[in-house]
C-alpha cells in the first residue's frame, strides 16, 4: 500500500514507498517494542470501552455465562485481531508472515508442539465440562481462535520479521519475539493480580514464547503457531477456571494431573532452545529498483 512506481534514469522503474512503511520495514528491536507498546494501549483501551458498554454482562467470575465470556474475553480480542489486519496491510506484509521460513528447523525443535499438543490434548480430556453451560465452552473456544491470531501475528510474525530485517541473529529474534509475548502480560497487573502472580505469568509465558518460536521455525509456517495458541489457551482456561492463574488447581482429574507436568516441559524446552538456537537470516533491504 501506498507504493508508487516511476522511471529512473537508466530506463529502470523504481519503486517508492511511503513514510508508513519505510519507518516500519527498517525494523530493529526498538521499532518491534514501539508496535507492541501501541498495540497494548490499544487493546487495553477496547477492554476498557468494552467494560463500560457491557460491564453488566461480565461477570466476577468471566467464565460463569458465555455472555460474559464473549465481552470479558472475546471482544476485544476481536478489536486486537482487526487492528492486526489493518496494521499488517497498511505495510503490505500478509504475504511475507505467511509465506514459507527463511531458515530450516531442527529436528529437536519438534519437541516444542509436541510438549504443547499433548497438554492441550489431555486438558480436552480433563475438563470438568459439566461445571460450565455448553455455549460458555463454545465461546471459550471460538476465543481461543482470536488469541491465537492477535498474538500470534503480533510477536512471531511482526515482531520476528522486523529484527529479521534489522538483520538480527535468530537467538535475538527469539528472546526479544518471547520477551514481548512475556511483557504483554505484565498488563495483568493492571486488573489486580498479585505481583508475585504476574512474575510467574511472565516468566511463563516467555518459555512458551520461546517454544511458539521454535514451533514457527519446525513447522515452517506462522499459521501453526496461531492454530496450536489457539487451542492452548483455551483449555488451559477452562482447565484452571481463570485467565492466566498461575499455580491454579488442576482439579481431581486424572488427565489433568497427567497435564499439569506440561508447564515444566515447557519451560525445559525454551531452556534448550536458549542454548541450541542458532542461524542467521540475511537481512533483504528494501530493492528499489524494479527489472522489466
Amino acid at each position: 500500500m501506498g507504493e508508487h512506481r516511476g522511471h529512473g534514469h537508466s530506463g529502470q522503474r523504481t519503486l517508492t514507498t511511503s513514510g508508513w512503511h519505510d519507518f516500519w520495514a527498517k525494523g530493529g528491536i526498538g521499532r518491534a517494542f514501539l508496535l507492541a507498546i501501541v498495540y497494548l494501549a490499544l487493546y487495553l483501551g477496547a477492554g476498557w470501552v468494552v467494560g463500560q458498554l457491557f460491564g453488566s454482562q461480565i461477570g466476577e467470575d468471566i467464565f460463569a455465562t458465555p455472555q460474559s465470556v464473549f465481552f470479558g474475553l472475546m471482544l476485544p480480542l476481536i478489536v486486537g485481531s482487526v487492528l492486526s489486519i489493518a496494521f499488517v496491510l497498511s505495510v503490505g506484509w500478509f504475504r511475507e508472515l505467511f509465506a514459507k521460513q527463511p531458515i530450516r528447523g531442527r529436528w529437536w525443535m519438534w519437541a516444542a508442539p509436541i510438549v504443547i499438543l499433548a497438554a492441550v490434548v489431555l486438558r480436552l480430556l480433563g475438563i470438568d465440562y459439566g461445571s460450565y453451560e455448553g455455549s460458555v465452552v463454545v465461546v471459550a473456544m471460538l476465543s481461543g481462535v482470536f488469541i491465537g491470531f492477535a498474538e500470534e501475528i503480533l510477536t512471531r510474525g511482526l515482531v520476528v520479521k522486523m529484527l529479521r530485517d534489522a538483520g538480527s541473529s535468530e537467538w535475538i529474534v527469539m528472546v526479544i519475539s518471547s520477551l514481548v509475548f512475556a511483557l504483554l502480560h505484565a498488563s495483568n497487573l493492571l486488573s489486580g493480580q498479585p505481583v508475585t502472580t504476574v512474575l510467574v505469568t511472565v516468566v511463563y509465558t516467555f518459555g512458551f514464547g520461546v517454544c511458539m518460536y521454535l514451533t514457527l521455525r519446525v513447522t515452517g509456517n506462522l499459521i501453526w503457531p496461531i492454530l496450536i495458541h489457539g487451542l492452548y489457551d483455551p483449555t488451559l482456561f477452562l482447565s484452571t477456571g481463570g485467565i492466566d492463574h498461575a499455580g491454579a488447581a488442576a482439579g481431581q482429574s486424572v488427565f489433568l494431573a497427567i497435564a499439569g507436568p506440561a508447564n515444566l516441559l515447557i519451560m525445559l524446552v525454551a531452556v534448550i532452545g536458549l542454548i541450541f538456537v542458532r542461524g542467521h537470516v540475511q537481512a533483504h533491504p528494501a530493492d528499489d529498483v524494479l527489472r522489466p
